[in-house]
């Protein structure tokens, strides 16, 4: 069995998506590959069990057959580390990451996906850097686009797996804008090569890819829908929090904004609506619900009506308050997204930028661009060779 340590230089790298892609690329190729995931920081409850959810999203794209506690053996929930340095964790975890990893050496190849940076682990013994030492697997390592920052960024990395005797086969680059960097490749390439450091692949920026759509926000912040807007699949192009005066706030907002603002702010929720509902406001069937907007936002301290364009995509309603009934109708009138939630608005958008990167088994098309992205854009001979023979297989 060859195996292969996927790092990251932080979260949101782009680390289940080339776990996801890579997988694929091997399966591709006809090799009999697994997945594990030895320590998991964002634990689910699945078929009655604890599982990290990466392992939980590979085993539902790929079918893969290793129980749970295999491909995922090591959880730490709330609370475990200052049990853990406290002394009341006896458990030895590194045993049990080194047990469920000779599970695999049936396989031709594992993929083992870390979390967060080289360092995250480190308060219980697991940091990425030792866990891959331990297994004796080299370590690939992804950052995202840019030049210094994803060099910078991977160098500090590789110091740490250095001083634990883990090789660096190579890092990723990930989330590369490469329209608006002509040459760039080459540029990481040189860059990182001056610190014996080999570029494996870039992989470049997609928006489906970083941004969640309207029906993952409604689920992942639990909201109460109030209108779905056209499509629950549309995918949000950015986020903005109302905290401005309206009339400075509109200006912040593009067409594929989702805004998050206070639901008692009738004056920025009225301003929203009337921007969505502007360029429409022609069409015969609306004229009487226009002429009802007009009132609300003339009768509204603050509510400006700006005329066409800055039409956000929908809105979030937080801290529990929902505006007036006739407010909410003027919502559902403009047909535009909206949803209320019971949290602050920081928690709302703390939330929602957890979830920009998040994939899920039911998202069919992401997946699909996924598997096709890797397989078009990286080399997978590339990994497979940077891949070690396990001592254990």
């Amino acid at each position: 069995m060859r195996h292969l340590y996927l790092a990251a230089t932080g979260q949101n790298r782009g680390k289940t998506t080339a776990s996801l892609g890579l997988i694929d690329g091997f399966r591709r190729r006809g090799f009999h590959t697994g997945f594990m995931k030895p320590v998991g920081q964002r634990t689910v409850i699945e078929d009655g069990l604890p599982a990290d959810e990466d392992a939980v999203l590979m085993r539902a794209i790929f079918g893969l057959p290793e129980p749970y506690s295999v491909m995922s053996p090591v959880h730490i929930p709330r609370g475990f580390t200052k049990a853990y340095i406290a002394g009341d964790v006896v458990e030895d975890l590194g045993a049990k990451v080194v047990a469920a990893h000779r599970e695999f050496a049936h396989h031709d190849v594992l993929l083992i996906e870390g979390t967060g940076h080289a360092g995250v682990g480190a308060v219980v013994g697991l940091s990425n850097a030792a866990v891959a030492a331990m297994l004796g697997a080299p370590a690939v390592i992804i950052s995202e686009g840019g030049v210094g920052r994803p060099i910078d960024e991977i160098v500090l990395n590789a110091a740490l797996f250095a001083a634990h005797g883990v090789p660096v086969a190579g890092a990723l680059v990930n989330k590369v804008r490469v329209d608006e960097q002509p040459g760039i490749e080459r540029t990481l390439e040189r860059g990182l090569a001056r610190h014996g450091i080999p570029l494996l692949g870039i992989l470049p920026y997609w928006p489906i890819l970083s941004n969640p759509t309207l029906g993952m926000i409604l689920e992942g912040v639990g909201g109460r829908l109030i209108h779905p807007g056209p499509d629950l699949d549309r995918v949000i192009e950015g986020v903005a929090v109302g905290a401005m005066e309206p009339h400075h706030m509109i200006e912040h907002i593009g067409p594929g904004t989702l805004v998050i603002v206070p639901g008692d702010r009738e004056d920025a929720i009225l301003t929203l609506v009337a921007a969505h509902v502007a360029d429409d406001a022609r069409e015969a069937a609306r004229l009487h619900s226009r002429e009802h907007l007009d009132a609300l936002v003339d009768g509204t301290p603050g509510a400006v009506d700006v005329g066409p364009g800055n039409r956000a995509l929908g809105i979030v309603l937080t801290g529990g308050y929902e505006p007036r009934p006739e407010v909410i109708q003027a919502i559902r009138n403009a047909g535009m997204f909206a949803a209320a939630v019971r949290e602050d608005t920081y928690t709302v958008a703390s939330e929602i930028h957890d979830l920009l990167v998040k994939t899920h088994a039911a998202d069919a098309g992401k997946i699909g661009l996924i598997k096709d992205l890797v397989w078009e854009h990286l080399r997978i001979d590339r990994f497979l060779d940077a891949a070690a023979v396990a001592k254990t297989a």
